[in-house]
């Protein structure tokens, strides 16, 4: 099990490890780090896995070394080839109707979405979560909507919802963020401008780490469910590995696990 080098500050990518390894320990199953250098990955000296769970994004020259140690893959947060991998993945567009449904029925009709409109690590294409926000509102007439798009980690995240929030003419009533960093930010902001949460600002996270409940104001979020797309992963590596040569499968899935939203205090109802 491995995680690329490049994610391994984000919370969310720990906690997925994290799982991993838990439920590999409740198999009974040895988990084994691989050494990232540079890319170059090896596996600790006298060290041997029947597959890899690869946490996060890689580009296609770290899946081909992957493959130079196991062919056995299952990619978790990322599906790279449908027709040649295992994956696991978020239903991200859903997370997006959960928030926006939650939203809507609370009375807001001024929203905002915050995040990057092209998926971060590197990865080739839109981000799914700005993505869904634009598609759900798009036919909404009810709906004044607005995207700010801003990284997932940084300072700069700041700044940008200073600019958004600093206007009471085109200030949005809720907020939905990307992943907790940005929530968490928002939260910073609204503070150094004197909005309160949630009287004049709802915001809604996701990733829904145990920070989101133990901040203040506690945050509603959208919930990942970590440990079951953890538990998914492994399920698909040892249809894999596991059992009589015949009746192994060899033919790639695809798992998307729904998310759930978490309602605490970062919501309530719209004032305007």
């Amino acid at each position: 099990m491995l995680s690329s080098s490049r994610q391994l500050d984000d919370p969310y990518f720990l906690y997925l490890g994290n799982d991993v390894r838990q439920g590999c320990q409740e198999r009974k199953y040895a988990c084994v780090s691989l050494e990232n250098k540079e890319g170059d990955f090896r596996l600790p000296e006298g060290e041997t896995v029947d597959g890899i769970i690869a946490v996060g994004y890689f580009p296609p020259e770290q899946i081909r070394a992957l493959e130079t140690i196991s062919k056995q893959l299952v990619f978790l947060d990322f599906s790279p080839d449908e027709i040649r991998y295992d994956s696991v993945e978020l239903g991200y567009e859903l997370g997006i109707r959960l928030a926006l449904e939650a939203l809507t029925s609370l009375g807001h009709r001024r929203l905002a979405f915050a995040g990057p409109p092209d998926r971060p690590y590197g990865q080739p294409g839109p981000e799914p979560r700005y993505q869904a926000f634009l598609h759900l509102t798009a036919h909404q007439p009810a709906l004044t909507c607005q995207v700010i798009s801003c990284p997932m980690q940084g300072l700069a995240i700041e700044s940008s919802l200073t600019a958004l929030l600093s206007h009471p003419e085109n200030r949005p009533t809720a907020l939905v963020c990307a992943n907790e960093e940005i929530a968490l930010a928002a939260v910073r902001t609204a503070a150094h401008l004197g909005l309160s949460i949630p009287g004049e600002l709802s915001v809604v996270s996701f990733n829904d780490t145990p920070r989101s409940a133990l901040v203040r104001p506690a945050l509603t979020s959208v919930s990942v469910h970590t440990k079951e797309m953890a538990n998914a992963a492994l399920r698909l590596l040892a249809d894999r590995v596991l059992g009589p040569a015949a009746m192994l499968r060899t033919w790639p899935q695809k798992v998307t696990v729904p998310p759930s939203l978490s309602l605490r205090e970062s919501t309530g109802s719209s004032i305007c």
